[in-house]
């Protein structure tokens, strides 16, 4: 059983990392000669996985052959693929891991030492990924208690709720007396509706306050709704060697995995390899900008890893994308991440990796290059890999690495030629496809005056909005007449005298919602408006500024950078943490404003960095409304205009006369990048770390068991032990016959994941809610099916119970069948369990693509437990087809050009089909009907691995024996 150890067929590749050093690696660099020097970076990454995992049978000597070969193979061949670890988020990990718990009970029942089932591979689960939210800020204020969302007086508090205090006031000119976090709640919308992952700080004091109400009650409610998978989680991660669960309240699977998760290089047994990971969420691929390969599959995949087993895909093409030219000064982060999206969109890259390179790379911040590897879904690749480089090592060094770290992790990348460096011209990859972007083509832009999806190139700002001011009233014009275009109105504020024209700013917030919650724009705004007050330039009194950031982060770090005294300088002081300027929360403008406005018929203008900019949305007199990044609202808001060309055009002057252009005080990429690393990420990983180290209250005083096995509570309607492992034996058993076996549906083409695997809400009137109902329950206690994956009576039950499922027994969309023996038509689950306490094997008819759609660890296990023994299909997605090979059920394709119509089959008959004693891959099997009819179809298994499988029962089984 035992398969040849691991690496075994390249043990020669093997060499010390340096002279003093224990660390061992395989130099796959000297795999090929010149074939390895012009493989991808993304596919060397897949090369040395097959290197190290070669065993000669879940891996083969001619699966590495192929990814070396990749130029001539992508696209051709599938090739398995050993992942460094996994990722589980809290639905998908629950019946990964009940699997692990059951296997052990199995184990101990063949016999076998149960402490020795753990996952293959290191298992990082984050409970919290999905957050259901009962309360938020309104929800609490209007809430029937005597203080109406004062917190000191909100009903009975829970005991592990901080009870707010007072800080002292440290004289800041904003002081507004003792700083209570109630009243900031009540004030300005602060601290009530802010849910974040860093400490909270007043935004006035910029000390530590209690985390507010909203949040602890979420968590309260979360705890409570959950406590049998959070005590099982917490289980898990006590007996489970390999299993680290993140506890609640830290952040979701995809950001913890990139700020807290990766190790860019493994070092295990003083063996080093490349981090790469696969999870259950389509974010995975966030982590490929700090050069670690990762994309999401589905559960099955990711527990099949856990298992030992490897991924398998088809070898991709990559297309290679080349960053040129250096970005438009003015261009922000968002700019270039936006503008590199829409192009990769344009080209079309679904399905296959990218991989990017260039001298443009280098520009790209972390921030940046994760923040386009994560829109990957945006434009359908499956990941798009930054290899690691000097701007990677920088930032792996302000999240904690250590230097020793960073240096061994160094030499190991440039001895395997996995470090990106601009300077190395020898041995540069080959790609697919090469695309190029050139930077410099990335322009900095605004949207307005009226609908957000009207770009404006600022370059072009001037001309735009004279155009507008021409153009007949609609979606851009105002229709003013020519001759009143250069009106200006004079206004009187606080005892000096001021002009108003056209174009005139009159509202300019600056606001960190949607994506301007990037660090590097914010920061952007902040640099600029120190340089602008270091130049002596001013916003004129009348303009309402404000500043809201979206959560007291973002006050850290643009007071930590010291920033934030210079924004406040302009104007723009901290009004609080909600949505504000673009829902129209505007501060009334002053009657000289209003008047003057009125008076000269003037299309005055609000410039903020939001994302809805509809006419009159900040303000009925505001006609002209711009989206613009931070940094250009304060630009506009010291030149007090739109109607301005930033190229020729000075912001103003300085002290002794001299015009100070835009060009003059806009802070540099590179100085918003090294404020980012330094003052930014630091402490966000810091504040991280220490979160997930320390975990919260609840989390830490929340009990449970520590016994090897699991003690199931019978009661449970969470948890539940599943029955994949009741007929285990130690040893396989002959194949068994498929005797007189019935129809349980019979499908069409086209017939998704979604149609079989449980999803969504559980309806009144199906099986599990029967089952749920009669243990107790009331429909609001139903919860969903995504919240009862441990349960597998609850999971079998909404198999098939999808109310579009056509089944061509019934005629009409409907989650029912018929149980020929009774004639009844029932739900599928009440037919199916009838079917097996009559001890009558099950098959299902399908058309063409059975299977396609979303990856669903559910579309397997839950027919393989409502007793379906085989699907008899057209064609399949091949991924659904290993997952019923994987689960136990017998995939059957009907020959070329026949189908069941075809064959003159009504479902209705029963079919027998015996096993040969040696399966072999695409062999042609039998099957006769109670008709008399006999035909052949194909058994589609595709290797050897498949077949063994198979033999064992599935995946689960095989794996069982194992440890047995």
């Amino acid at each position: 059983m035992d398969a040849p150890k691991a690496g075994y067929a390249f043990e020669y590749l093997i060499e010390t990392l340096n002279d003093s050093s224990h660390k061992k690696f395989f130099d796959i660099s000297k795999l090929g000669g010149t074939k390895y020097d012009v493989l991808p970076y993304s596919i060397r990454v897949l090369l040395e996985a097959a290197v190290r995992n070669c065993d000669g049978f879940l891996m083969k000597k001619e699966d590495v052959m192929n990814i070396l070969d990749w130029k001539t193979k992508q696209s051709n061949v599938e090739v398995p693929f050993f992942p460094a670890r996994v990722l589980l988020q809290d639905f998908t990990g629950i019946p990964a891991m009940v699997d692990f718990a059951a296997m052990r009970e199995a184990v101990k029942t063949l016999g076998g030492d149960p402490k020795k089932v753990h996952p293959a591979c290191p298992t990082d689960l984050t409970v919290d990924h999905s957050l259901q939210i009962d309360f938020s800020k309104c929800a609490i204020q209007n809430a029937p208690n005597p203080g109406g969302g004062d917190l000191q007086k909100a009903g009975k508090l829970s005991p592990l709720k901080v009870q707010p205090k007072k800080l002292p006031c440290r004289g800041q000119t904003t002081c507004r007396g003792s700083c209570d976090s109630g009243e900031l709640g009540r004030n300005s919308g602060t601290f009530s509706s802010q849910i974040e992952n860093t400490p909270i700080l007043c935004p006035f004091h910029l000390q530590p306050v209690p985390e507010p109400e909203t949040v602890l009650k979420n968590q309260e409610v979360e705890f409570g709704r959950n406590r049998e998978r959070l005590q099982f989680f917490k289980w898990s991660s006590r007996v489970f060697k390999n299993v680290a669960v993140i506890p609640p309240g830290t952040g979701m699977a995809h950001q913890v995995n990139l700020e807290y998760l990766s190790r860019v290089v493994f070092e295990e047994k003083d063996l080093l390899f490349p981090d790469s990971v696969v999870g259950t969420d389509s974010h995975i691929t966030m982590v490929n900008g700090l050069g670690i390969l990762g994309w999401g599959v589905g559960g099955i995949e990711t527990e099949a890893v856990m298992l030992g087993l490897p991924v398998s895909l088809t070898l991709p093409e990559v297309v290679g994308c080349e960053l040129t030219g250096s970005s438009n000064p003015f261009v922000t982060s968002i700019d270039v991440v936006l503008g590199i999206t829409k192009h990769l969109r344009q080209v079309g890259v679904a399905g296959k990796f990218v991989e990017f390179f260039g001298s443009g790379v280098s520009q790209l911040s972390i921030v940046d290059r994760t923040t386009i590897a994560n829109m990957c879904p945006e434009y359908g690749a499956i990941l798009s890999f930054f290899p690691v480089d000097n701007v990677t090592l920088k930032h792996l060094e302000h999240t904690g690495f250590s230097k020793a770290k960073l240096e061994s992790m160094e030499t190991y990348l440039k001895a395997v030629k996995l470090f990106r460096n601009d300077q190395n011209s020898s041995g540069k990859p080959e790609y697919s496809q090469v695309i190029q972007i050139n930077l410099n083509s990335i322009v900095p832009s605004v949207s307005g005056p009226k609908r957000p999806q009207d770009r404006v190139a600022v370059t072009d700002m001037k001309s735009d909005f004279q155009a507008c001011l021409n153009e007949k009233v609609g979606f851009k014009g105002f229709q003013i007449a020519a001759e009143k275009q250069k009106d200006i109105v004079s206004i009187h504020y606080e005892g000096s005298e001021y002009k108003l024209s056209h174009g005139s700013v009159v509202i300019a917030a600056v606001i960190s919602c949607t994506n301007n919650c990037n660090p590097s724009v914010m920061l952007a705004a902040g640099l600029l408006a120190k340089k602008a007050v270091e130049a002596g330039l001013r916003v004129k009194p009348y303009i309402r500024t404000s500043l809201s950031p979206g959560s007291g982060m973002v006050t850290h770090y643009l007071s930590s950078s010291g920033v934030l005294p210079y924004l406040s300088k302009l104007g723009f002081e901290i009004v609080g943490y909600g949505c504000s300027t673009c829902v129209g929360n505007t501060a009334p403008l002053s009657e000289a404003v209003l008047n003057a406005v009125k008076q000269g018929d003037l299309v005055t203008c609000g410039i903020l960095s939001g994302n809805k900019n509809f006419e009159g949305r900040l303000c009925d007199c505001v006609r002209a409304n711009y989206l613009a990044s931070p940094p250009l609202v304060v630009a506009y808001a010291i030149a007090g205009t739109v109607n301005i060309d930033f190229q020729t055009e000075p912001l103003g002057t300085d002290p002794t006369g001299k015009n100070i252009y835009l060009h003059d005080i806009w802070p540099s990429r590179e100085e918003v990048h090294r404020v980012e690393e330094e003052h930014v990420i630091l402490s966000m990983f810091k504040a991280l770390k220490d979160k997930i180290e320390m975990g919260n209250k609840r989390w830490n005083s929340l009990e449970a068991p520590d016994s090897v096995l699991f003690p199931w509570d019978l009661k449970s309607t969470y948890i539940r032990c599943p029955s994949f492992f009741d007929k285990l034996t130690k040893e396989p058993v002959a194949l068994q016959a498929i005797e007189n076996a019935h129809v349980l549906l019979y499908l069409g083409d086209s017939v998704t994941t979604d149609h079989i695997s449980p999803a969504g809400s559980i309806a009144r009137n199906s099986a599990a809610a029967k089952y749920l109902t009669n243990r107790g329950l009331t429909p609001r206690e139903f919860n969903s099916y995504g919240a009862r994956r441990g349960n597998d009576a609850v999971m079998t039950r909404g198999t098939f119970a999808n109310i579009k499922l056509f089944n061509k027994f019934i005629g009409k969309p409907a989650p029912k069948t018929i149980h020929f023996p009774s004639g009844q038509t029932l739900d599928v689950f009440e037919a199916a369990e009838l079917y097996q306490k009559e001890g009558i094997p099950l098959i299902i008819l399908a058309g063409k693509k059975y299977g396609s759609g979303n990856s669903r660890d559910w579309a397997a296990k839950g027919p393989y437990l409502l007793g379906v023994k085989a699907v008899l299909a057209e064609s399949y997605e091949k991924i659904h087809k290993d997952h019923l090979i994987g689960i136990g059920i017998a995939p059957l394709q009907f020959l070329p050009g026949e189908n069941a119509d075809s064959l003159g089959l009504s479902g209705r008959e029963t079919f027998s089909l015996t096993f040969p004693e040696e399966l072999s891959p695409g062999i042609t099997l039998n099957i006769q009907t109670s008709t008399g009819k006999v035909f052949s179809v194909i058994a589609s298994f595709e290797d050897d691995v498949e077949i063994t499988l198979y033999k064992h029962g599935g995946l689960l089984n095989f794996v069982a024996r194992k440890f047995s």
